[in-house]
């Protein structure tokens, strides 16, 4: 297959165009690989450099400077906050293999600087090599960064039994999450991605009562404090969550990710906030890439594609897209975004 060469500043103009719930030229569009995908299609292609031809239109700086993990044993990576990460069978993300906090020393343990020049080394690195629109990515903004650190069953049973130390926990991460996005924002960077994952494919983990008193608050701190610095504001957030759209949109929110299909109805849901809520996602990363046909879906995609025409989308797989993906499925799905009519 022949890449098409994307120009750049038309890729910005299509990304504000949509941002804007605005008609663009063609429906932007941003695609992310697994490690075991990546090399997959490198040896479909035949081409290592393949991502870098595609034409995203979005590029990525990491706001958790993975420069500063240290790999304690194969496998094994400890992050800028002390949680190891086993990654013996997950190679991109990994499975959590510590506790760190406690109520006995949630007010002592040591968080990491956020002011530490090291954290932002490659920022301009990163801006350099723009396609068109930035995008920091947080990461583990706040609940998850709660769970991480102090244990998903213990912070759900302690949302109940000992709020004190919960709000705790979440106050000292939303301080080090508003430093670092007023270092981010000093860089010309041009939205803030949070990445926070509070659904299940059934509904919120921790339920809607305990979501606003915990999480809104604090998001709404952090959007706000985007807002302010003329950035967009980008969630990640997995599951079945519409039901906080009117919320999150309250809060500030731009554009919402990953707009997954098997939980929600992407087009009753487009119709429905288009014009208030940008979508980033939309295609199946559970059923249709690793089981589809190359037909079903160039049919998927060409109909995501229609959806986007009046702004408001940003097509792309649902999550990076997973190792049981086929090629010829992935290669069809790259086809008709790159020679998309509008």
């Amino acid at each position: 297959m022949k890449f098409n060469m994307i120009d750049t500043t038309q890729n910005r103009q299509r990304v504000l165009s949509t941002l804007s719930h605005r008609r663009p030229d063609k429906v932007p569009y941003n695609l992310l690989f697994t490690k075991s995908t990546h090399e997959k299609m490198s040896k479909f292609y035949g081409d290592s450099d393949f991502e870098a031809k595609l034409g995203n239109c979005f590029t990525t700086i990491q706001g958790r400077p993975k420069h500063l993990w240290q790999e304690i044993e194969p496998d094994s990576l400890r992050d800028d906050f002390g949680t190891i990460w086993d990654r013996t069978q997950d190679k991109d993300i990994g499975v959590v293999a510590n506790k760190l906090i406690t109520s006995e020393n949630v007010n002592s343990f040591q968080f990491p600087d956020p002011n530490d020049p090291a954290r932002y080394k490659l920022f301009k690195a990163g801006i350099q090599n723009n396609c068109g629109f930035t995008v920091v990515n947080l990461g583990m903004s706040l609940f998850e960064r709660v769970w991480v650190m102090a244990g998903m069953e213990n912070i759900l049973m302690a949302m109940i039994a000992d709020k004190t130390f919960v709000h705790t926990l979440f106050d000292r991460i939303l301080e080090f999450n508003l430093k670092s996005i007023e270092n981010f924002c000093k860089f010309d960077v041009d939205a803030i991605l949070f990445g926070d994952d509070w659904g299940t494919q059934r509904g919120l983990i921790m339920g809607y009562e305990l979501w606003r008193e915990f999480i809104k608050p604090r998001i709404a701190q952090m959007y706000s404090l985007v807002k302010s610095k003329k950035k967009f504001v980008f969630i990640h957030c997995c599951g079945q969550v519409q039901e906080l759209f009117p919320e999150l949109i309250e809060c500030g929110l731009d554009v919402f990710n990953p707009f997954q299909p098997e939980v929600m109805d992407i087009f009753e849901i487009k119709r429905q906030y288009s014009g208030r809520l940008c979508f980033y996602g939309g295609i199946s990363t559970q059923s249709l890439l690793p089981f589809g046909t190359p037909i079903e879906v160039r049919d998927a995609v060409q109909q995501l594609i229609s959806l986007g025409q009046n702004g408001s989308l940003f097509v792309a797989p649902a999550h990076a897209i997973p190792a049981d993906a086929k090629p010829e499925n992935i290669a069809a799905m790259i086809e008709v975004l790159q020679n998309q009519q509008v």
